[in-house]
């Protein structure tokens, strides 16, 4: 298994703390928030190879930070060569880059770059397994419907099979948030193409395309319960830091 983490958006909803620095590098208790996300990683067994997909400006911020890691020699850093907003690929086709330019001989267990979680890994590793061929996707109970618009919201049935998926609807049916965390078994990699080769589906938010495959494969929810924050905005991203200081 081979682990992304999508690090390639310019931030904009962060401003001006990443005018000039990835999201990803922020610090949240002295520490950068992508290295919360290395510490469930590293527990991870059967992780052969960490890859980072960022975008040409920030760069040399992320391969700089690396040169400082213990386990640098497993992490890559992917360019995906765009240097503005407008240029961006969009999540989903940073993805479709880094699979093809990796081959589809192995598993990816997919994590955006600015998501914190407390659990570890291991449960939702399981379940996937479980499941496989069928792709799986975290899942977080905000408890709260109008919370929920603000992401990709989600439909389970009583076995975890995903019925539902709206992203950012006005009027949400449950108060289930899509994390980004997906595990891609290795023989859906390729699916990836067939969904871009669609002129009208979007190219930047995930959920697109998890809805767009729900409808077209089984696709499994797995649900946390313990803390998690999308650090989207400059309040999430205060409020995380005042609870972990």
């Amino acid at each position: 298994m081979k682990s992304l983490i999508l690090a390639a958006g310019y931030g904009t909803r962060l401003y001006p703390y990443t005018k000039n620095f990835p999201k990803s590098l922020l610090k949240v208790n002295n520490r950068p928030i992508i290295e919360y996300l290395l510490d469930k990683l590293e527990g991870l067994n059967d992780l052969s190879k960490i890859l980072i997909v960022t975008n040409d400006r920030f760069y040399k911020h992320f391969d700089d930070w690396r040169q400082k890691l213990k386990i640098k020699n497993r992490v890559k850093i992917v360019n995906d060569c765009t240097q503005t907003v407008e240029e961006k690929l969009g999540a989903i086709r940073d993805m479709e880059l880094v699979f093809r330019e990796e081959g589809f001989s192995e598993d990816f267990l997919v994590l955006g770059g600015d998501n914190f979680f407390k659990e570890p890994l291991d449960e939702f590793i399981r379940f996937a397994h479980k499941n496989s061929p069928a792709l799986t996707i975290g899942v977080f109970d905000l408890k709260d419907k109008l919370a929920a618009k603000h992401f990709g919201v989600v439909e389970l049935d009583r076995n975890g099979r995903v019925t539902g998926f709206d992203e950012k609807p006005d009027l949400p049916k449950t108060s289930l948030a899509a994390m980004c965390l997906y595990y891609f078994p290795k023989n859906k990699l390729s699916l990836i193409n067939e969904y871009l080769m669609n002129p009208g589906h979007f190219s930047d938010a995930v959920g697109s395309y998890i809805k767009w495959l729900a409808k077209h494969d089984e696709v499994y929810g797995f649900l946390f319960d313990r803390l998690w924050f999308d650090i989207g905005h400059i309040h999430t991203y205060h409020r995380l830091k005042e609870i972990l200081k």
